[in-house]
């Protein structure tokens, strides 16, 4: 039993290096790819064989599940930070913002939060916790009279979703093409301004608008 004790160590190891080699190249992946990347695309990232991901991870959603349990922590930490927001609105035009700067930077990220399609218990409990933040945000702003008073906690959700949207179809041509429109939406929810707010970056020309269309699919 002794003697075997030092060949086991370094198998277990590699395992461990293997399994470190999978979730990071899954990382990449599934934030270019979006969630539906196959798991030989994965091996190859990795360096491995397609065996290897399977003897780690069986089903594809074990894989999810490990890559984005502390993702999905962080949204959650998120909205709690932008409730500590001396000013309401500051507190809900951040969350805006940064909620959809992460759909942007990572595809896979977005196909979680916003479908039921994968690790769906897990991202329900995250939803279950994440959606009275939001209606706490959506309360603190309109109780300082900054938020328009008819909108409620699923707009924000249905914004989210809608620059996350836009943000995918523009990563090709413009990348940053999506703040300048949470400018826009966020003009939308104030209650009131004496003027409109300035936009980031440039609009897109001709030849960019069709690019983008381009890039649409059913």
């Amino acid at each position: 039993m002794c003697a075997a004790a030092p060949a086991e160590r370094p198998l277990r190891r590699d395992a461990e290096r293997n399994r470190l080699r999978i979730l990071e190249a899954a990382h990449a992946a599934f934030a270019e790819g979006g969630l539906e990347v196959s798991m030989d695309d994965i091996a190859r990232r990795a360096g491995v064989g397609v065996g290897t991901v399977y003897r780690r991870f069986p089903k594809r959603e074990l894989l999810i599940e490990a890559l984005f349990e502390q993702r999905l922590e962080e949204i959650v930490v998120l909205a709690a930070r932008m409730l500590e927001h001396d000013d309401p609105w500051d507190g809900i035009a951040d969350f805006v913002e940064s909620f959809t700067a992460i759909q942007v930077e990572d595809r896979g990220m977005r196909d979680l939060l916003l479908s039921t399609a994968h690790a769906e218990r897990r991202v329900e409990r995250t939803r279950d916790r994440i959606t009275p933040m939001v209606e706490e945000l959506v309360r603190r702003a309109q109780a300082s009279g900054a938020l328009r008073p008819d909108v409620v906690g699923t707009d924000v959700a249905l914004v989210h979703f809608m620059l996350g949207a836009l943000g995918d179809y523009t990563r090709e041509v413009q990348p940053e093409a999506w703040r300048r429109f949470v400018g826009l939406v966020l003009d939308g929810l104030r209650d009131r301004r004496d003027a409109p707010s300035p936009l980031a970056g440039a609009p897109l020309d001709a030849e960019q608008l069709d690019a983008v269309m381009r890039c649409w699919r059913p």
